[in-house]
């Protein structure tokens, strides 16, 4: 397997990570183990946030790009183009930290709310 095809599969984790810390919530309140993983994850991003790291995710991709393009390996996939510019928005890193506590507190709320009673 080409090490541009595993970049493009770290790229589209990265994105179904993303997408989990948005919707865990509605999954944790439901499952232990499925909470703890969601609430571990947006506390990872907070950090990442906090002390300015790069995702693992996105070392792990980088790594594999560099390592690809050393065999000559075609990097213009479409559909990963796209991906990419989801995963990693052009925006500044104040508005991805205000967004970052701003999906913590919408998952904090939707932890804590409690469930309505059913007729």
């Amino acid at each position: 397997m080409s090490y541009i095809l595993l970049a493009d599969i770290v790229v589209f984790v990265h994105l179904l990570w993303i997408i989990f810390l948005f919707v865990g919530a509605y999954w944790g309140r439901r499952n232990l183990a499925v909470g703890i993983l969601h609430v571990s994850g947006l506390i990872f991003a907070l950090l990442i946030q906090v002390f300015d790291w790069y995702c693992p995710l996105t070392t792990l991709e980088y790594y594999l790009r560099e390592k690809g393009s050393l065999r000559g390996a075609y990097t213009g996939a479409f559909i990963t183009h796209y991906v990419r510019k989801l995963v990693y928005l052009d925006v500044s890193r104040e508005f991805i930290f205000a967004a970052t506590l701003l999906l913590i507190g919408v998952n904090l709320w939707l932890y804590l709310r409690r469930p309505k009673k059913r007729i």
